[in-house]
């Protein structure tokens, strides 16, 4: 409990609570307020703009928040498929989110890699040094020590960290079989929560580059190899898109839930680097999960490893 002094006097409540507990942001105290928590003179207040007096009862009740309480540690399947005491290398299940973010608070990625071992609480970010979207299934790196979680960051800025993608997309493929897509990224002005290709000296956006070549084409859909140059947010689902060929089942970019796919239809399927630590080769393949597979059967699309492997190739 505290008394609101005269300099406080007719001040908002909000402001007034921000000024006598400092220590917490404007944002916290204010969803307080709208939470029931405070209370002015003995009686609930919700509304920010309610008015103080001075020698006023300020009482509040001080809650975590869904960030405090995000990074906790939570059993979740990791699907670990390279461990050493510096570096893990998971294959990610679509659904799963990978850092915690409104509306997804736990039962993430971060959650899973605190419990997995005790190192992950005393690294930025558990180790993440990169992310896949939620309904993005496949490999994903994740430095176990401050020594690779810092080597894995200069590699992937440098571009020495080789990620390639498997993608089931809408439309047959025309033109070229391999394309080299150079197009800045930046945010929707339209929509916040879709990326879009900008004009690169618009100040807005970010250079991207992604070289897409085909593996299988059809009428209606066709599978592409897809390597990534930069790493910006739905690069490739934006690239695509751009394109004329939206994921299938990217609703997000025009994508169609086609053949079953209820998320988008990218699977990161090839990981190559060097040892953040001692230097060696490293390259791990994962196969598409289930639902990318009976899609690319339904749709008449090949896929075999061979397919795959001479599509990777440089």
């Amino acid at each position: 409990m505290c008394m609101v002094p005269a300099e406080l006097h007719g001040e908002r409540v909000d402001r007034a609570l921000a000024s006598l507990i400092p220590e917490f942001s404007r944002s916290y105290l204010q969803q307080l307020l709208v939470d029931g928590a405070v209370l002015l003179r003995g009686v609930l207040v919700r509304k920010p703009a309610a008015r103080v007096s001075a020698g006023d009862a300020l009482q509040v009740e001080l809650r975590p928040t869904p960030q405090a309480q995000a990074f906790v540690p939570q059993a979740i399947p990791l699907n670990p498929v390279f461990e050493d005491e510096h570096l893990l290398v998971i294959d990610k299940s679509a659904g799963l989110v990978v850092h915690p973010a409104a509306g997804n608070w736990t039962g993430t990625l971060l959650n899973g890699l605190l419990a997995y071992h005790a190192g992950a609480a005393a690294l930025p970010r558990a180790g993440i040094v990169h992310r896949l979207d939620k309904d993005t299934s496949g490999l994903m790196l994740v430095a176990k020590s401050r020594q690779a979680m810092d080597a894995l960051v200069r590699a992937i800025a440098a571009r020495e960290v080789d990620r390639r993608y498997l993608a089931l997309a809408q439309g047959g493929w025309e033109g070229p079989r391999q394309q080299e897509v150079d197009q800045a990224i930046g945010r929707d002005v339209h929509n916040r929560l879709r990326m879009s290709v900008v004009r690169p000296d618009g100040g807005v956006g970010k250079p991207a580059q992604t070289t897409v070549r085909l593996l299988e084409t059809q009428a209606q859909a066709c599978l592409v190899a897809c390597k990534l140059h930069t790493g910006r947010t739905h690069q490739i689902r934006v690239h695509m898109a751009w394109l004329g060929h939206p994921l299938v089942g990217d609703a997000l970019y025009g994508g169609r839930p086609l053949w079953g796919m209820q998320r988008q239809a990218l699977h990161a399927a090839r990981l190559q680097l060097r040892h953040p630590v001692h230097g060696g080769l490293l390259q791990f393949r994962s196969t598409p999960p289930h639902d990318m597979l009976q899609a690319l059967a339904d749709s008449g699309l090949r896929y075999n490893e061979a397919l795959v492997s001479s599509g990777f190739q440089d």
